[in-house]
């Protein structure tokens, strides 16, 4: 499908870029740049994902010589990257080398992809040339002790206003997490990573002090596990990177082999509602978060909706009823709020969970219907 604006060449570059870049890249805004086209948009801002972050890219087409290579605008912060400058030992001595834009197929869909993977891998050779230049014994040994780990990405950051400070982004466990979660829908590999940042030249902060420590991850796990929860070891005196990580990562295998298995036990709880209730109208067959059943209590019907956490079963599920009959003043089918107290046992078997919760479904329906029918006569 077209973007909306674009021409067909530019268009067909940009959807390519978008459907087949390794990571999840966006456009954060699109303009027009020439005034004798000036609906024909033909340059935009890019944000691509990089350190656990992004940077700002802008591409810049020309509608008016559309066979014409695009120019990119780097950030205001890296006006010392040049990727396809290539200076000499003798001063003044400088050659572009051959790239993605030597030979440009504007009728080619993968041309912008190529290049804007290059420029990505140049710039990552970029930071790390910074970040070994930083006179800083505590960070040159850290750098020596990880080296060899695959996929860290580096960033130096510096400025007038701010101290300066290096970002570290280290993939974590060598698990194939997409595998582990059966019909998986996701198109990008799942990756929790830590980030690790060391501040610079500041001589009065401790040669051993700590870092400071971030889990991240892919948007798209946290429908499996909740990053934000993980308690972080302790970072002890004295210790280094490469100390670190194999403790925090034996931690989170453990959490995220748990996070895989209770997708069945709450599998096995919605299974256990059916006999009670019925089949569900509609459920997320893969992580088993959400279910929702039609459910009757004499002619007065509605539905049930059961939004299950992470933690279940240790969290009771939360409830939503939603009448099919009864509108409010909005023109909108009534809802409950969520309800989330009810008797529960974590330790119960699912179908003691579901005997119960179908115990409370009959009485807390008298109530909801009540709440209808108020809702009625109050429009």
């Amino acid at each position: 499908m077209p973007f909306d604006g674009f021409s067909p060449l530019i268009s067909s570059q940009l959807q390519y870029l978008l459907n087949h870049f390794p990571h999840t890249i966006q456009i954060e805004q699109a303009w027009s740049g020439t005034r004798y086209f000036p609906g024909s948009l033909d340059r935009f801002t890019l944000l691509i994902p990089y350190c656990l972050d992004y940077i700002k890219w802008d591409i810049i087409y020309n509608a008016e010589f559309p066979l014409a290579a695009p120019d990119v605008i780097f950030g205001p912060e890296d006006d010392g990257f040049h990727p396809f400058l290539v200076v000499g030992r003798e001063e003044g001595d400088s050659r572009l080398v051959k790239n993605s834009l030597t030979d440009w197929n504007n009728k080619d869909p993968s041309r912008l992809l190529a290049l804007v993977i290059e420029l990505r891998d140049k710039y990552r050779s970029y930071q790390e040339r910074r970040v070994g230049e930083v006179d800083d014994d505590r960070l040159k040994f850290e750098i020596s002790t990880i080296v060899s780990r695959e996929g860290i990405e580096m960033h130096m950051s510096s400025g007038v206003e701010k101290p300066g400070e290096v970002k570290f982004s280290v993939p974590l466990m060598d698990m194939n997490i997409n595998k582990m979660v059966l019909g998986c829908p996701w198109s990008h590999p799942q990756k929790i990573y830590l980030q690790v940042i060391y501040p610079v030249g500041r001589k009065y902060a401790p040669a051993t002090s700590a870092p400071r420590l971030k889990l991240m991850c892919t948007p798209e796990l946290k429908a499996l596990f909740s990053i934000d929860e993980v308690k972080l070891p302790a970072w002890l005196d004295g210790m280094c990177m490469a100390e670190y990580l194999p403790h925090l990562e034996e931690l989170l295998q453990r959490q995220v082999s748990e996070a895989v298995m209770l997708i069945d036990v709450r599998r096995q709880f919605i299974e256990a509602l059916s006999p009670l209730i019925g089949r569900p109208l509609e459920a997320d067959p893969v992580f088993c978060r959400k279910a929702s059943f039609l459910v009757c209590s004499g002619p007065f019907t509605f539905l049930v909706h059961f939004f299950l956490s992470t933690h279940f079963p240790k969290q009771r599920p939360s409830l939503m009823f939603q009448s099919i009959q009864h509108f409010n003043s909005l023109g909108m089918l009534v809802k409950s709020p969520l309800i989330t107290e009810y008797l529960w046992n974590p330790r119960w078997e699912p179908s003691q969970m579901a005997e119960h919760i179908s115990d409370f479904l009959v009485d807390e329906s008298l109530n909801f219907k009540r709440h209808c029918n108020e809702s009625q006569l109050q429009h």
